[in-house]
């Protein structure tokens, strides 16, 4: 835990209330809250405002997922995350905020637009998982899908193109997304097989990555995200994945 973290984890301890999330903002709060965000950095995704667990310090929603805790008057913000002092330990309270996001967000996907790996009996758990063809660790994934669907899991593809949408990876992806056999033009290109470069108009890549960068924060590939929003950043072996999911 960084020095940051402990300061805010203080803070928290002595100022933690035991009530609940408070109830709708005041809109004239939520308001000049937002103002003063948005003057100070006129770039800035500015979503909502919310009272947070500590008293005079409200939540608000930025680009990416992040959150800042920001003064009633908008003069002042801490960046970083909330963690409540509980009997089981510490609790990050703001992971667990963007865990429900998160979940809600790929759950609202359209399954049609992903290349589904799925089981061939009982599907017990899915994933989502976004990938590169040209990832080490994204090939070594995928190596895994057979041991993976053979324990009920189904793998759940979204295109994301490390090196951008203007790239010669956003190609290779793309072609199999546009491909009559979706399944095995991955496959075949992550393992460097030859495929002709074909991409077709209105392929969901483009949406997938922003996807990735701007709701999910994805920092890498490939990066798995459980059925209740927990993020896995990299490749973890199939009995890991299992355990976490409770299979």
């Amino acid at each position: 835990m960084t020095f940051f973290s402990k300061s805010l984890g203080a803070l928290i301890a002595s100022t933690l209330l035991a009530a609940g999330v408070h109830a709708d903002v005041d809109q004239a709060v939520a308001k000049q809250i937002k103002a003063k965000l948005s003057a100070s950095n006129p770039k800035a995704s500015i979503g909502e405002v919310r009272e947070s667990r500590v008293e005079g310090l409200y939540e608000v929603d930025t680009q990416g997922g992040n959150v800042l805790f920001v003064s009633k008057d908008g003069n002042h913000f801490i960046a970083g995350d909330l963690f409540q002092l509980a009997p089981q330990g510490v609790v990050n309270l703001s992971e667990q905020r963007r865990g429900r996001s998160r979940a809600q967000v790929m759950e609202s996907q359209p399954e049609d637009e992903m290349i589904v790996f799925s089981p061939k009996g009982e599907t017990k758990a899915h994933v989502y998982v976004f990938t590169d063809v040209d990832c080490g660790y994204c090939r070594k994934l995928h190596n895994d899908v057979p041991e993976l669907n053979r324990r009920g899991i189904e793998v759940r593809y979204l295109a994301f193109p490390r090196a951008g949408i203007n790239s010669a990876g956003y190609r290779k992806i793309a072609t199999a997304w546009c491909a009559d056999d979706p399944n095995q033009t991955l496959t075949d290109l992550k393992n460097r097989k030859n495929v002709p470069i074909e991409v077709c108009k209105n392929n969901p890549v483009a949406a997938q990555y922003k996807l990735g960068n701007e709701a999910i924060d994805v920092r890498g590939t490939p990066t798995i995200i459980l059925e209740d929003g927990t993020v896995v950043p990299g490749y973890i072996p199939p009995d890991t994945l299992a355990k976490a999911l409770g299979i």
